[in-house]
């Protein structure tokens, strides 16, 4: 057995036989000498190539500082391919070693740092002999491609033909029996970096987050001046076979169309969009947004382009249209907190599956499902996306949405209610559905009720909305809602229906006489912690109120990403980006003046969310939170590692607190501390960002699920109310009357609260079990500071079909 195999297998045993140790606080795991060593020799032998190639995306910097950082940690060389396969065919100083500094302050730059280009010497043999000659010669084994298909197809006709390869060149005289022997296989591991999300197997490639940021600014803009001058705009965006950008678009702005090439619209469909649009304008819209996808066709396969849709519109209806074809832009700027998680996280995963793989197994392609890191068959996946632009070329377009996946399809049912079904005149469904929002505001609460009210009144369903939460249904603050009444509410932030913290215990009487007044039959609740305490006070006040015996579900929205039965909350995100925002300002101001440190306190409560993913996403050098609790031994070994750092290139130091990781070491005594210890050596600063993390424009991301999530409450509470009508009134007293709707792992379920409970820290207002505290170690390892990398709960290989037959993720 090589040295390799056994250092894997020796590893490998270690992590499954180690010690789980739990305290009140935290989990931990104890480690012995030989498993750090075991951990930081996985790599020793072996070395590493990343390249990025094809079409750049935000992002891709993220992965290619992962994959050297990780790599590096483990004991490989890691080798920079400059300039994509042309660099790995021309050779020389386009591959070239990479060290930890080299990948400093990369974290924040859109396109790629090494370079892409279009290879036409890489599609030919001879070429990809010359690319084998250059990789034998410095020892690589093991080939990391961050591309679209085109750049992973490549990769994988590189490996078939490997042996026969080396076989030419041995036989050439270019390299030795024994430089064959040593690089007998080759590994090959690809991550997906392409700004369509046009790759199946994968929620999201890296760099689809980033331009759908690009777009949604720019579309919010537009909007502005639509309404100055009650204009149509028509928008073209990127996504020559894959609908993605302008589908979640579409989601993110309340566009009147889409035009997506998966699913072209009937043939009537100027009669259509001209009614959709009028019907828009009579309802009191001053403006109409229609998105385009530049692939867009019809059914025939013709291509409808944006100004064939200005015409159709200046002609049929007259009103002043104008085009704006985005291009380029959404390629370019800053990546999301979002894509650079992605990229971090497959780049991490990426090397463990190339230092993990033997001859047999096959090329595969590391994915996002959920919320979880996966690892697919490389060509499997790469099958099923020619399928889906096959299916599309023959015009079998229902088997080209089922192939794109599930998520896909559900953003196109939402659309599609959501966009195109008239609401009814009359209230058929009849039944009556109070919408409120609860706790803190977060950005994205807007957007569900958007969602609940217009699904509850396509539904034909009377909504109302309640102001000032609980407090505001106690004191009979509720009114009907209509189709307009939420106009234009996706893209705003905060909370247009106001939001209070009050809980419903001490005002039974008063809401129970609400909720027979209004004659409510259903609630749903938008908020934090204090929504689900709410709901779960709501469940106790049954037991004396009948009144309050009718369903119920909440939304989790809050910045703190703390209810229990989701992994994501509704405005996490958009409060991460905007910490994400405000790190890469004070990094380059720490870059400028050389040889500082910021101390950043950021909000959660005691949920150490925001300060561990914003750490992830902006390479901070530590993140306290309460979840991890440390001593002032650990703030002593960040300071001996911050001099350490001055002594490099890299003279700045970034650190994250959660507002309540400790009460005693607050961000005034951590700051006081490293103000001390690092006299002499670099100055620090502190910066309490406060209430801006609960402010702005909710991303993309935040305004898409908070879509999904309101239509999917609403589809939940119309099924519960019809299945608790018991003699001409409803009565639910079961526990799965009153839920969560939550994201977990790869699907969004309904819980409910009373079996949360269990799931609680009500003391400090956190799950007890939280998912992203898997994520830390990376974060430090990334840091280069000497830890485990815990790599028990790494991706297996999946099938793509049997993926694809699963819950379907967000």
């Amino acid at each position: 057995m090589r040295k390799e195999e056994l250092h894997l297998k020796f590893f490998m045993c270690v992590i499954q036989s180690r010690q789980l140790v739990r305290t009140p606080q935290r989990t931990e795991w104890i480690m012995t000498h030989e498993e750090h060593h075991a951990a930081k020799t996985l790599g020793i032998g072996k070395a590493i190539a990343v390249l990025t190639s094809g079409g750049d995306a935000q992002g891709m910097n993220a992965a290619v500082r992962a994959v050297v950082r990780v790599g590096i940690f483990t004991g490989a060389r890691v080798f920079f391919v400059h300039e994509g396969y042309q660099g790995l065919v021309d050779g020389g100083d386009h591959i070239r070693e990479a060290t930890w500094e080299s990948v400093s302050m990369m974290l924040q730059l859109g396109g790629t740092v090494i370079g892409s280009a279009r290879c036409k010497d890489f599609r030919e043999r001879e070429g990809r002999l010359r690319a084998a000659h250059n990789l034998v010669k410095l020892g690589i084994t093991n080939l990391c491609v961050i591309g679209g298909d085109g750049s992973l197809t490549g990769a994988d006709t590189f490996r078939s033909e490997w042996s026969d390869l080396l076989s030419d060149l041995q036989k050439a005289g270019k390299i030795t029996a024994e430089e064959a022997t040593k690089s007998n296989y080759l590994n090959i591991v690809g991550l997906v970096g392409s700004i369509d999300n046009d790759f199946c197997g994968t929620d999201m490639t890296i760099g689809t987050d980033s331009a759908l940021h690009r777009i949604i600014e720019i579309v919010d803009a537009i909007t502005t001046t639509a309404q100055s001058h009650q204009r149509t705009f028509v928008l073209e965006v990127m996504g020559r076979h894959c609908g993605y950008l302008a589908l979640v678009t579409s989601l993110s702005c309340g566009a009147d169309w889409v035009f997506i090439p998966e699913c072209p619209p009937d043939d009537d469909w100027e009669d259509h969009l001209c009614r959709r649009l009028s019907e828009t304008r009579t309802r009191g819209s001053r403006l109409n947004i229609i998105i385009v996808a530049e692939g867009a066709i019809d059914r025939n396969g013709k291509p409808i382009t944006s100004e064939s849709i200005k015409d159709l519109v200046v002609k049929r209806l007259g009103y002043d249209t104008r085009v704006t074809v985005l291009g380029h832009v959404q390629r370019g700027g800053t990546p999301s907190a979002f894509d650079r998680i992605l990229g971090s996280r497959m780049g991490v995963e990426a090397v463990m599956a190339l230092l993990e793989a033997t001859p047999d197994t096959p090329a595969c392609v590391v994915s996002l499902s959920g919320n979880q890191a996966v690892r697919l068959p490389l060509m499997e996946c790469v099958q099923v996306t020619k399928d889906v632009t096959k299916a599309m070329a023959e015009r079998k377009f229902d088997e080209a949405m089922k192939l794109r996946g599930r998520s896909f399809m559900n953003n196109w049912e939402v659309y599609k209610l959501l966009a195109h079904i008239r609401p009814p005149v009359s209230k058929s469904g009849s039944h009556t559905v109070a919408v409120m929002n609860v706790g803190a505001p977060a950005a994205g609460m807007n957007a569900a009720v958007r969602s609940t009210v217009r699904i509850g009144l396509i539904q034909g369903n009377r909504v109302l909305v309640v102001h000032d939460g609980f407090e505001g249904l106690a004191k009979g603050q509720i009114e009907e809602a209509g189709w307009s009444y939420v106009g234009g509410w996706t893209g705003q932030g905060g909370s247009k229906l106001g939001t209070k913290r009050t809980l419903p215990r001490k005002s039974f009487e008063q809401i129970s006489a609400n909720i027979t007044k209004f004659n409510i039959q259903g609630l749903i609740i938008v908020g934090g912690f204090e929504a689900y305490t709410g709901g779960l006070e709501l469940m106790e006040g049954r037991k004396q109120y009948d009144e309050l015996c009718i369903p119920f579900v909440v939304i989790p929205a809050t910045v703190s990403n703390n209810v229990p039965g989701s992994d994501f909350s509704v405005g996490a995100d958009t409060a991460l980006n905007t910490i994400c925002m405000t790190c890469d300002r004070i990094k380059q101001s720490a870059a400028g003046t050389k040889r500082r440190v910021f101390i950043i306190e950021t909000m959660g409560g005691y949920c150490g969310y925001l300060a561990t993913m914003a750490g992830l996403a902006a390479g901070a050098d530590a993140a306290y939170i309460f979840e991890e609790p440390f001593t002032i031994r650990d703030l002593q070994v960040n300071v001996e590692h911050l001099v350490q750092k001055m002594k490099t290139t890299v003279k700045r130091g970034l650190v994250l607190r959660n507002e309540k990781c400790n009460e005693n070491y607050s961000t005034d005594f951590i700051f006081n501390l490293y103000s001390e210890e690092g006299k002499g050596i670099f100055d620090s600063r502190k910066n309490v960002l406060g209430h801006m993390q609960q402010g702005g424009s909710p991303t993309p991301f935040d305004r898409n699920f908070a879509t999904k999530m309101g239509a999917k409450a609403m589809n939940w509470m119309s099924g519960k109310i019809k299945e608790s009508y018991r003699n001409g009134r409803i009565f639910a007293n079961t526990p799965d009357s009153g839920c969560v709707l939550g994201m977990r792992k790869r699907a969004l379920v309904f819980q409910p609260v009373t079996e949360l409970k269990e799931q609680t820290d009500f003391e400090h207002r956190i799950p007890k079990e939280q998912w992203w505290l898997k994520l830390r170690p990376i974060l430090k390892i990334l840091a280069k500071y000497e830890i485990d990398l815990d790599t028990s709960e790494h991706a297996h290989l999946e099938h793509i079909s049997r993926k694809r037959s699963g819950e379907a993720p967000a």
